[in-house]
């Protein structure tokens, strides 16, 4: 006889553990089923685990500002110890430069406005007295290393910044989903590794559990999608995929890992830095280094993988985040050996998540995460449990939507906003800035 649990949660990533630690903590008897060896070893390992609150969208914006406070309380969020130790938050600021493509952070900045949240302007001399490794030239549009006008400034200076004392990151992401699972199970949810999905089987139109590799049936009226990269193919499984206006497909990305300028302290007075006019952003890293990824400017062509078979080795992209980083901070050692990570994102079409029910009933999906959504782990549990548990006393999502009013800021969320029938929202950035 099959296994039978009140909701299979597929994933284990730092989302997915905890919508299982949020059902568990309702009382549903969960389990977490995942690919890889251990929690949190696929997107979420390889994720930069910035915290920011600014969005392009009030609702994205609200759900971040609330993550944040859970984040400077993590373990009493958690509420459990763990062998392993807790994951550190440092709230380090967070820099963004002004540039005409974010509109010079006007509506972002009246988005923090209208929820209460700090911020500051900067000008390009503040900025650089802050920070002063930087180069405070324009460089914009970004461009690649081989076009013939790479490296040459466009203009004296930039318009400025915006700064955000309420930022920062988390050191390790792994340890995080980690904590997130001793949580989890303190409250009774139950964990399988190397579990690969094979079927989402379905009785008299509702879904009726999931088929594993070796031929494992596990029964449960509930299943949810957190599958990060494969959540299409597992939407595919499940037959819903016609029914999404919105969809999501693997992008493949690199994080470059490289010293940071020699006499300065990046680790202990830098700032993440986002920044349109060189196309990247960067945040501290352990060891006086920085973490260097790509804005995804017009310059960067998008590489859509199959999370099945991609190219796990670095490329030429290494070199063009890390030199155009280098424009803004002449220090930067380029010839430092390549490292850093080749992973995917989960990339919904306007790169603002999906939580939300399906077509098929007790079908449930919180994918289009990766690049963007580590941050809102803590509230993307609670959220997509109040929404499972909604929806199956018998409301009708699609029609009325679930709305959750959050612990810390009290805004009161229509979850209907990352619907799957949603049309592409225009004021989404169509970056990982979201």
């Amino acid at each position: 006889m099959a296994e039978r649990f009140d909701a299979i949660i597929i994933g284990a990533g730092v989302i997915g553990t905890c919508v299982g630690l949020g059902l568990a903590r309702k009382g549903w008897r969960t389990l977490n089923v995942d690919r890889n060896p251990a929690v949190g070893y696929g997107s979420t390992s390889a994720s930069s685990a910035i915290i920011r609150s600014h969005y392009s969208t009030i609702e994205g914006t609200a759900m971040a500002y609330e993550a944040w406070h859970h984040w400077c309380d993590w373990a009493g969020h958690l509420g459990v110890d763990d062998e392993r130790g807790l994951a550190k938050y440092r709230n380090v600021g967070c820099v963004v430069v002004k540039t005409e493509a974010n509109k010079y952070m006007q509506p972002i900045c009246a988005n923090l406005d209208a929820l209460g949240i700090p911020w500051e302007d900067w000008t390009a001399d503040e900025l650089k007295a802050h920070l002063p490794i930087v180069d405070v030239r324009r460089f914009a549009p970004p461009k690649r290393p081989d076009d013939p006008g790479f490296g040459d400034a466009t203009g004296d200076a930039v318009a400025g910044a915006v700064y955000f004392p309420r930022a920062g990151y988390v050191t390790d992401p792994q340890l995080a989903a980690h904590n997130a699972q001793r949580a989890a199970e303190a409250a009774g949810a139950e964990f399988r590794f190397n579990a690969e999905v094979t079927a989402v089987r379905k009785v008299n139109g509702r879904v009726a559990g999931i088929t594993l590799a070796d031929g494992t049936d596990v029964d449960a009226p509930v299943v949810v999608n957190v599958g990060g990269p494969f959540s299409t193919k597992l939407n595919a499984m499940a037959g819903v995929l016609d029914g999404m206006a919105i969809r999501t497909r693997p992008l493949r990305q690199e994080v470059a890992h490289v010293p940071a300028p020699a006499g300065f302290d990046f680790e202990a007075n830098g700032h993440v830095l986002s920044d349109d006019d060189v196309g990247c952003y960067c945040r501290p890293e352990i060891g006086n280094h920085l973490l260097i990824g790509s804005h995804e400017p017009e310059c960067d062509p998008l590489d859509w993988a199959d999370p099945d078979d991609f190219n796990q080795a670095f490329s030429e992209q290494w070199r063009a985040q890390v030199w155009r980083q280098a424009q803004r901070m002449p220090g930067l050692p380029v010839t430092s050996p390549v490292r850093g990570v080749v992973a995917l994102y989960d990339v919904s079409d306007d790169w603002i998540p999906i939580y939300d029910k399906s077509d098929l009933p007790g079908f449930y999906m919180a994918i289009g995460t990766s690049g963007n959504q580590f941050k809102n782990a803590p509230v993307a549990g609670r959220v997509m449990a109040e929404l499972i548990t909604a929806c199956e006393a018998g409301q009708d999502h699609d029609a009325d939507p679930v709305q959750v009013t959050y612990d810390y800021t009290g805004w009161q969320a229509n979850i209907g906003f990352f619907s799957r029938n949603r049309e592409v929202n225009p004021e989404s950035s169509f970056t990982v800035m979201g």
